[in-house]
């Protein structure tokens, strides 16, 4: 079975504990984060060595330990990973976006 679906059939089961892990982490300040960071973090960090093969239990109680500075870590280091927006745009795409008059 491949990894990606057996942790998609996990997700399911683990619903209740991400969307309590998420309250806290909005309850303590971090009000734009989503489920489906969490559950990037998870797999990228805190699973990656698993497999797809793990007990329920022990998955919840890995969700329910996530530390909020951890996982700002992460999205900090992903955001960094992120194409860059403030790129070098070439003269033709310069000229065509101060050209542009909103109503066009």
């Amino acid at each position: 079975m491949d990894t990606t679906k057996a942790w998609e059939s996990y997700r399911t089961e683990l619903k209740p504990a991400l969307d309590s892990k998420v309250s806290e982490l909005k309850l303590l300040g971090y009000k734009k984060v989503t489920e489906d960071q969490l559950w990037t973090y998870l797999l990228s960090k805190r699973w990656k060595k698993l497999g797809g093969e793990a007990r329920l239990h022990q998955l919840v109680n890995d969700i329910l330990s996530v530390k909020p500075q951890e996982f700002m870590s992460f999205q900090t280091v992903e955001a960094f990973k992120s194409p860059n927006l403030f790129a070098k745009i070439d003269e033709d795409e310069l000229k065509e976006l101060l050209a542009f008059k909103p109503g066009n």
